[in-house]
């Protein structure tokens, strides 16, 4: 017992680990969150490819800081604001399917990220812990970063529980309600894309997406009720960010990826076993 208290302890010791630690903690919940909301909408496209038309704002931001954090997470949260209402103005404006606005914003954004890079004379480390993440980096004005940010997404979805309950749900009945459902469909963007840069430097833009589908399609499988189904995604997400990272401590893996590793690990456990929907359940229905 005295030997699993060492394990668990050891790391904390390192003030890197107990921020890092606090950081992963936060980003789990507030993914989780919101991806619920990803989930239900099947909006799943939509949240990667917002997380990669960031990276003109976070190649820009280090251009005109020289990779001061505080500035790349605030140009990359610009950038993943107007990229989000960009996708809903085309979506609606031109007249497109919203995949094929997606697409189109998607593309766009990503070849203008890696233009801006190309200008640079080498990959700095920074800008690539943004792309890869780097929750051990996490510095004391991180964490106020992303807990104030954090705050306002739980604080909104909160507050708008029961209208994004009803355009989810049921839009005709939002429709009947006279609900601002467009109105409520770009706020709903914009959450999606506060939590993905709230979310960039623990996991980074290429593992971004599994922080934010893969503790809430987890939790669509254990319960069809939408406030359990935020509440065992964020059970998840907060679960997978404390063993993923203690996993990076002692194994030395990159610590974004063990902690979407074990997101992943949960899902296709619930995905054997979950009750009444688990392949296993439904093999033993069929040999029944």
């Amino acid at each position: 017992m005295t030997h699993i208290f060492q394990l668990l302890l050891e790391p904390l010791s390192y003030a890197f680990m107990a921020r890092g630690l606090i950081a992963a903690i936060m980003v789990g919940v507030v993914c989780a969150l919101v991806g619920t909301y990803v989930v239900l909408r099947g909006m799943a496209f939509f949240g990667d490819a917002l997380a990669h038309a960031i990276l003109p704002g976070v190649a820009v931001g280090y251009l005109v800081s020289g990779g001061a954090r505080a500035s790349l997470f605030g140009w990359a949260l610009l950038t993943a604001v107007l990229a989000a209402l960009g996708i809903g103005a085309i979506s609606k404006g031109a007249q497109v399917k919203e995949d094929t606005a997606i697409g189109i914003v998607f593309v766009g954004m990503f070849a203008l990220g890696i233009a801006l890079i190309s200008t640079m004379r080498s990959y700095t480390v920074d800008l690539v812990h943004f792309l890869f993440g780097d929750v051990l980096g996490v510095s004391q004005g991180d964490l106020l970063l992303t807990a104030v940010f954090g705050l306002l997404v739980i604080v909104t979805i909160a507050a708008f529980y029961k209208e994004f309950m009803v355009i989810s749900f049921d839009p005709t009945l939002a429709e009947t309600l006279r609900l601002p459902s467009v109105w409520l469909h770009y706020l709903l963007l914009v959450l999606i894309a506060v939590a993905i840069v709230v979310s960039l430097q623990t996991v980074g833009v290429a593992l971004m997406l599994g922080m934010l589908v893969t503790p809430a399609a987890t939790a669509y499988l254990l319960t069809r009720r939408l406030l359990p189904m935020m509440g065992v995604a964020a059970l998840i997400g907060t679960l997978s960010s404390i063993i993923g990272l203690y996993l990076s401590f002692y194994v030395s893996i990159a610590s974004g990826a063990a902690i979407v590793l074990v997101c992943t690990a949960f899902f296709l456990l619930a995905a054997l076993f979950a009750p009444g929907r688990g392949w296993v359940w439904q093999w033993r229905r069929q040999a029944a």
